[in-house]
């Protein structure tokens, strides 16, 4: 069973999460980095660099075990999910800027991933068998996330109309692939899930919440509006799980280095709706406009 969830479902659900990305996605989106520079370029800061630093500080600090920690660590250094978008949207987040964002880090983890998470097995996992993310498994990651993007983007310039009566059942079907992943990735750690989320549960948890308050006042604090700022609290506090399990189980054969990612993926759902609520903009702010003119 570990076989076919990791060998065929996994990478089956991992494409259809990428197409579903690609659909929504034209060449204009990575050229809006020149509309929105300096909102991109805040928020793949904190995505990139800051993020990963915070999660080592956090593991250590916790003295997590090893191999929950480079799970931590695996995680950290994904990309934005999809999912993203529909919750920027709902709380009011300027969704150009997070389709932008997820589009840009979607290549850049191509790059900084490998990068994170070799070093996090070398210093957590050093002594050990496991090997990390080599060159011809990099070039695995590099196929599985931007080939799908490349056909959804190439199905979008050809039919529009078809693109965009596809991207919601397709999103629908990502939530579900989501779900079925984190089900298989618990089940498959049936014997220790107990002492996992008793060990993950509270790093996965205070690493999402700094997370999203990193992703929303560094930016208010940069200069960016409340819509830019929410746009890059959900593109940094909600995370490409199905990624991370995916390299952890078939790249790197360990379904305990997937636990954080899956535990995560449970978590980030419920503290982005609740993170979301807070940071919404009151009504007086919302009638403002129409009071001024």
């Amino acid at each position: 069973m570990d076989s076919v969830l990791t060998q065929v479902f996994l990478p089956v659900a991992l494409g259809i999460v990428m197409l579903g990305l690609g659909l929504g996605l034209t060449v204009a989106d990575f050229k809006r980095i020149v509309v929105f520079p300096k909102a991109v370029l805040v928020a793949l800061v904190c995505q990139v660099l800051l993020l990963p630093a915070v999660c080592f500080g956090l593991v250590l600090l916790l003295d997590l075990d090893p191999t929950l920690a480079a799970g931590m660590m695996l995680l950290a250094a994904s990309p934005g999910g999809t999912t993203a978008n529909l919750y920027s949207h709902l709380f009011g987040g300027n969704v150009a800027l997070n389709v932008t964002l997820t589009a840009v880090n979607s290549v850049l983890a191509i790059f900084t991933l490998p990068l994170v998470v070799n070093f996090a097995l070398n210093h957590f996992l050093s002594g050990t068998d496991q090997i990390g993310l080599q060159f011809g498994k990099s070039l695995q990651v590099f196929a599985i996330v931007l080939i799908p993007v490349a056909i959804g983007m190439f199905i979008r310039n050809r039919s529009v109309d078809f693109a965009d009566r596809m991207q919601r059942p397709v999103r629908i079907l990502s939530v579900v692939v989501l779900v079925l992943v984190i089900i298989g990735t618990l089940v498959s750690e049936k014997d220790n899930i107990a002492t996992y989320f008793a060990d993950a549960g509270l790093v996965a948890l205070l690493f999402n919440v700094i997370s999203l308050g990193v992703g929303y006042f560094l930016p208010r604090l940069a200069g960016l509006d409340r819509g830019d700022s929410v746009a890059a609290a959900m593109e940094i506090g909600i995370h490409n799980g199905t990624l991370a399990i995916f390299i952890a189980t078939t790249l790197l054969a360990s379904t305990a280095l997937a636990v954080p990612a899956a535990v995560y993926s449970i978590i980030m759902f419920f503290t982005a709706a609740a993170f979301g609520y807070l940071v919404r903009p009151t009504r007086s702010a919302q009638a403002e406009p129409a009071l001024t003119d």
